[in-house]
């Protein structure tokens, strides 16, 4: 007697990253559930209404319809990414009806109520750390359940009816992380119902609800004070620190704290790393009393386990480093994995990722650091060049300082330089290949070589080396990440 009809127009858009669900699997996947809740929406035909009352004899004269309602949802997911999610659930998108009085005298009544579960493929698009945009599309299987009553001269025999039925449903969103594990969500959704008596028709729902992400909820602890002044610059990670703690009964100890940071889901240590070692080994060597911990850390990306098991990983490279370059006896050296439980700045920023993902060597201290005279064989440029997608060229406002470069390293002849390149392995929401990122961080790498070169540095000083996206230093989620991948960096080489 009735149909239910959509009263809006929802575009179904491409899910996002849909071509390319596991493309950072371990990055970010996770468990999560949630619940929505909102108003439910319905357009009553009103014309099949008058033409079904036609048909018994009846002329409808005023009709009343109730086609808004209060609707929710429950439901769990896995996220395999920051682009793709599997979510399942159940809804309840409540009740709709109306009322009409007919000649001869009489009313005839009809509702609706619709609920069923539902198994939706989710595409995520993020804009921010924070903020994104999703899309839904995905199966049901709803129970619709009419009831009708007649009064007065209308007699209505047939009073209840249900139907069991498999359909589809699609939406939009918008979210927003307050942290690592909570989340806020806008949503606009459209299911398709059959009723109890033979029609088809669209439900819309329109909610707010929150979702909570399993394992991303993870303390963090207060930051050292030197930390909490200011934030960490790269050019301060380039030598090892040295602190001096006051001790009862001596004049002063002096502690040595190296800080090494790592590439994305690696433990390899890089060659700047191996020199800043250096020191550590030159120091053990000549105060063969002291001990000391490496401690290994992470970002708060991907499982706990995960990171735990990188963590130690990275802590173990180092002390096998140091026993076979430097002879470090074994027994001196423990390493520790701490995963992502030591955060030392924000994981929502790159920049905080990227401070997090460390290792801190904590030396014992000694009484007399006199005589300790440590050259440097290598250093890292603080200076970055960054590069447009796909493209090689120098960018003008780098010009002045490669001027400098060249200036500085014609002035020291027994200096040379390597110039390393890299990519990064998505642009926009395309992948890279390895192949091509491989290629275009060569090309970068050769054109700085070239152009110091035409400023007068000989050629037999400077060496080009290509990493592609072997060495990533921020996450490619983001345009802003993606730029920080694509970069040139200068390694000075000190002769004897």
């Amino acid at each position: 007697m009735k149909r239910i009809r959509a009263s809006a127009t929802l575009g179904l858009a491409v899910l996002a990253g849909l071509a390319s669900p596991f493309a950072a699997a371990a990055e970010d996947a996770g468990w999560y559930i949630g619940a929505n809740v909102g108003q439910s929406r319905a357009k009553i035909d009103d014309e099949k209404i008058t033409r079904g009352l036609l048909g018994a004899g009846f002329t409808q004269t005023t009709i009343a319809n109730d086609e808004r309602d209060l609707g929710y949802k429950l439901f769990g997911g896995y996220e395999f990414n920051r682009n793709f999610a599997l979510e399942g659930g159940y809804f309840d998108l409540g009740k709709f009806g109306y009322k009409a009085t007919t000649v001869p005298a009489g009313t005839f009544t009809g509702d609706l109520r619709g609920r069923g579960i539902n198994l939706d493929a989710v595409g995520m698009l993020p804009f921010t750390d924070k903020f994104s945009g999703f899309a839904r599309l995905g199966v049901i299987y709803a129970q619709a359940k009419d009831t009708f009553s007649g009064n007065g001269a209308v007699v209505v025999t047939d009073t209840d009816a249900k139907k069991n039925a498999a359909n589809y449903k699609f939406g939009l969103g918008l979210q927003y992380d307050f942290t690592r594990a909570l989340g806020g969500r806008i949503e606009a959704e459209r299911f398709r119902l059959n009723d109890a008596v033979g029609n088809k028709g669209d439900i819309d729902l329109f909610s707010l609800g929150v979702v909570y992400r399993f394992g991303r909820n993870k303390a963090v602890e207060e930051k050292t004070a030197s930390v909490a002044e200011e934030p960490r610059k790269e050019e301060e990670e380039v030598a090892p620190l040295v602190v001096v703690v006051p001790v009862e009964k001596k004049n002063s100890q002096y502690c040595s704290i190296l800080d090494l940071t790592f590439d994305i889901n690696n433990d390899e240590i890089q060659p700047d790393d191996k020199e800043r070692l250096g020191v550590i080994g030159t120091y053990m060597k000549k105060y063969p009393d002291t001990t000391a911990v490496i401690e290994g850390h992470s970002d708060d990306v991907g499982t706990a386990d995960y990171n735990m098991n990188l963590s130690q990983h990275r802590a173990d490279s180092v002390v096998s480093y140091l026993t076979s370059t430097y002879k470090i006896t074994p027994s001196r050296l423990s390493a520790v994995g701490y995963g992502n439980t030591r955060p030392v700045a924000d994981n929502h920023t790159s920049e905080g990722r990227h401070a997090n993902r460390r290792i801190n060597a904590v030396i014992a201290c000694v009484t007399d650091v006199s005589g300790l005279t440590v050259i440097p064989a290598r250093t890292t440029m603080a200076m970055e060049l960054e590069f447009d997608p796909y493209k090689a060229d120098i960018k003008p406002e780098y010009r002045d300082e490669l001027a400098k470069v060249a200036k500085f390293m014609k002035a020291n002849p027994t200096v040379t330089a390597t110039v390393e390149g890299h990519a990064g392995k998505q642009v926009g929401n395309t992948q890279v290949t390895a192949e091509a990122s491989m290629e275009v961080s060569r090309k970068r790498a050769e054109s700085v070589v070239n152009y110091l070169a035409d400023l007068g540095v000989p050629r037999s000083h400077l060496t080009a080396a290509a990493y592609g996206q072997t060495r990533r230093v921020a996450y490619s989620t983001t345009l802003e990440g993606q730029q920080e991948n694509r970069r040139v960096n200068i390694i000075f080489n000190y002769g004897k």
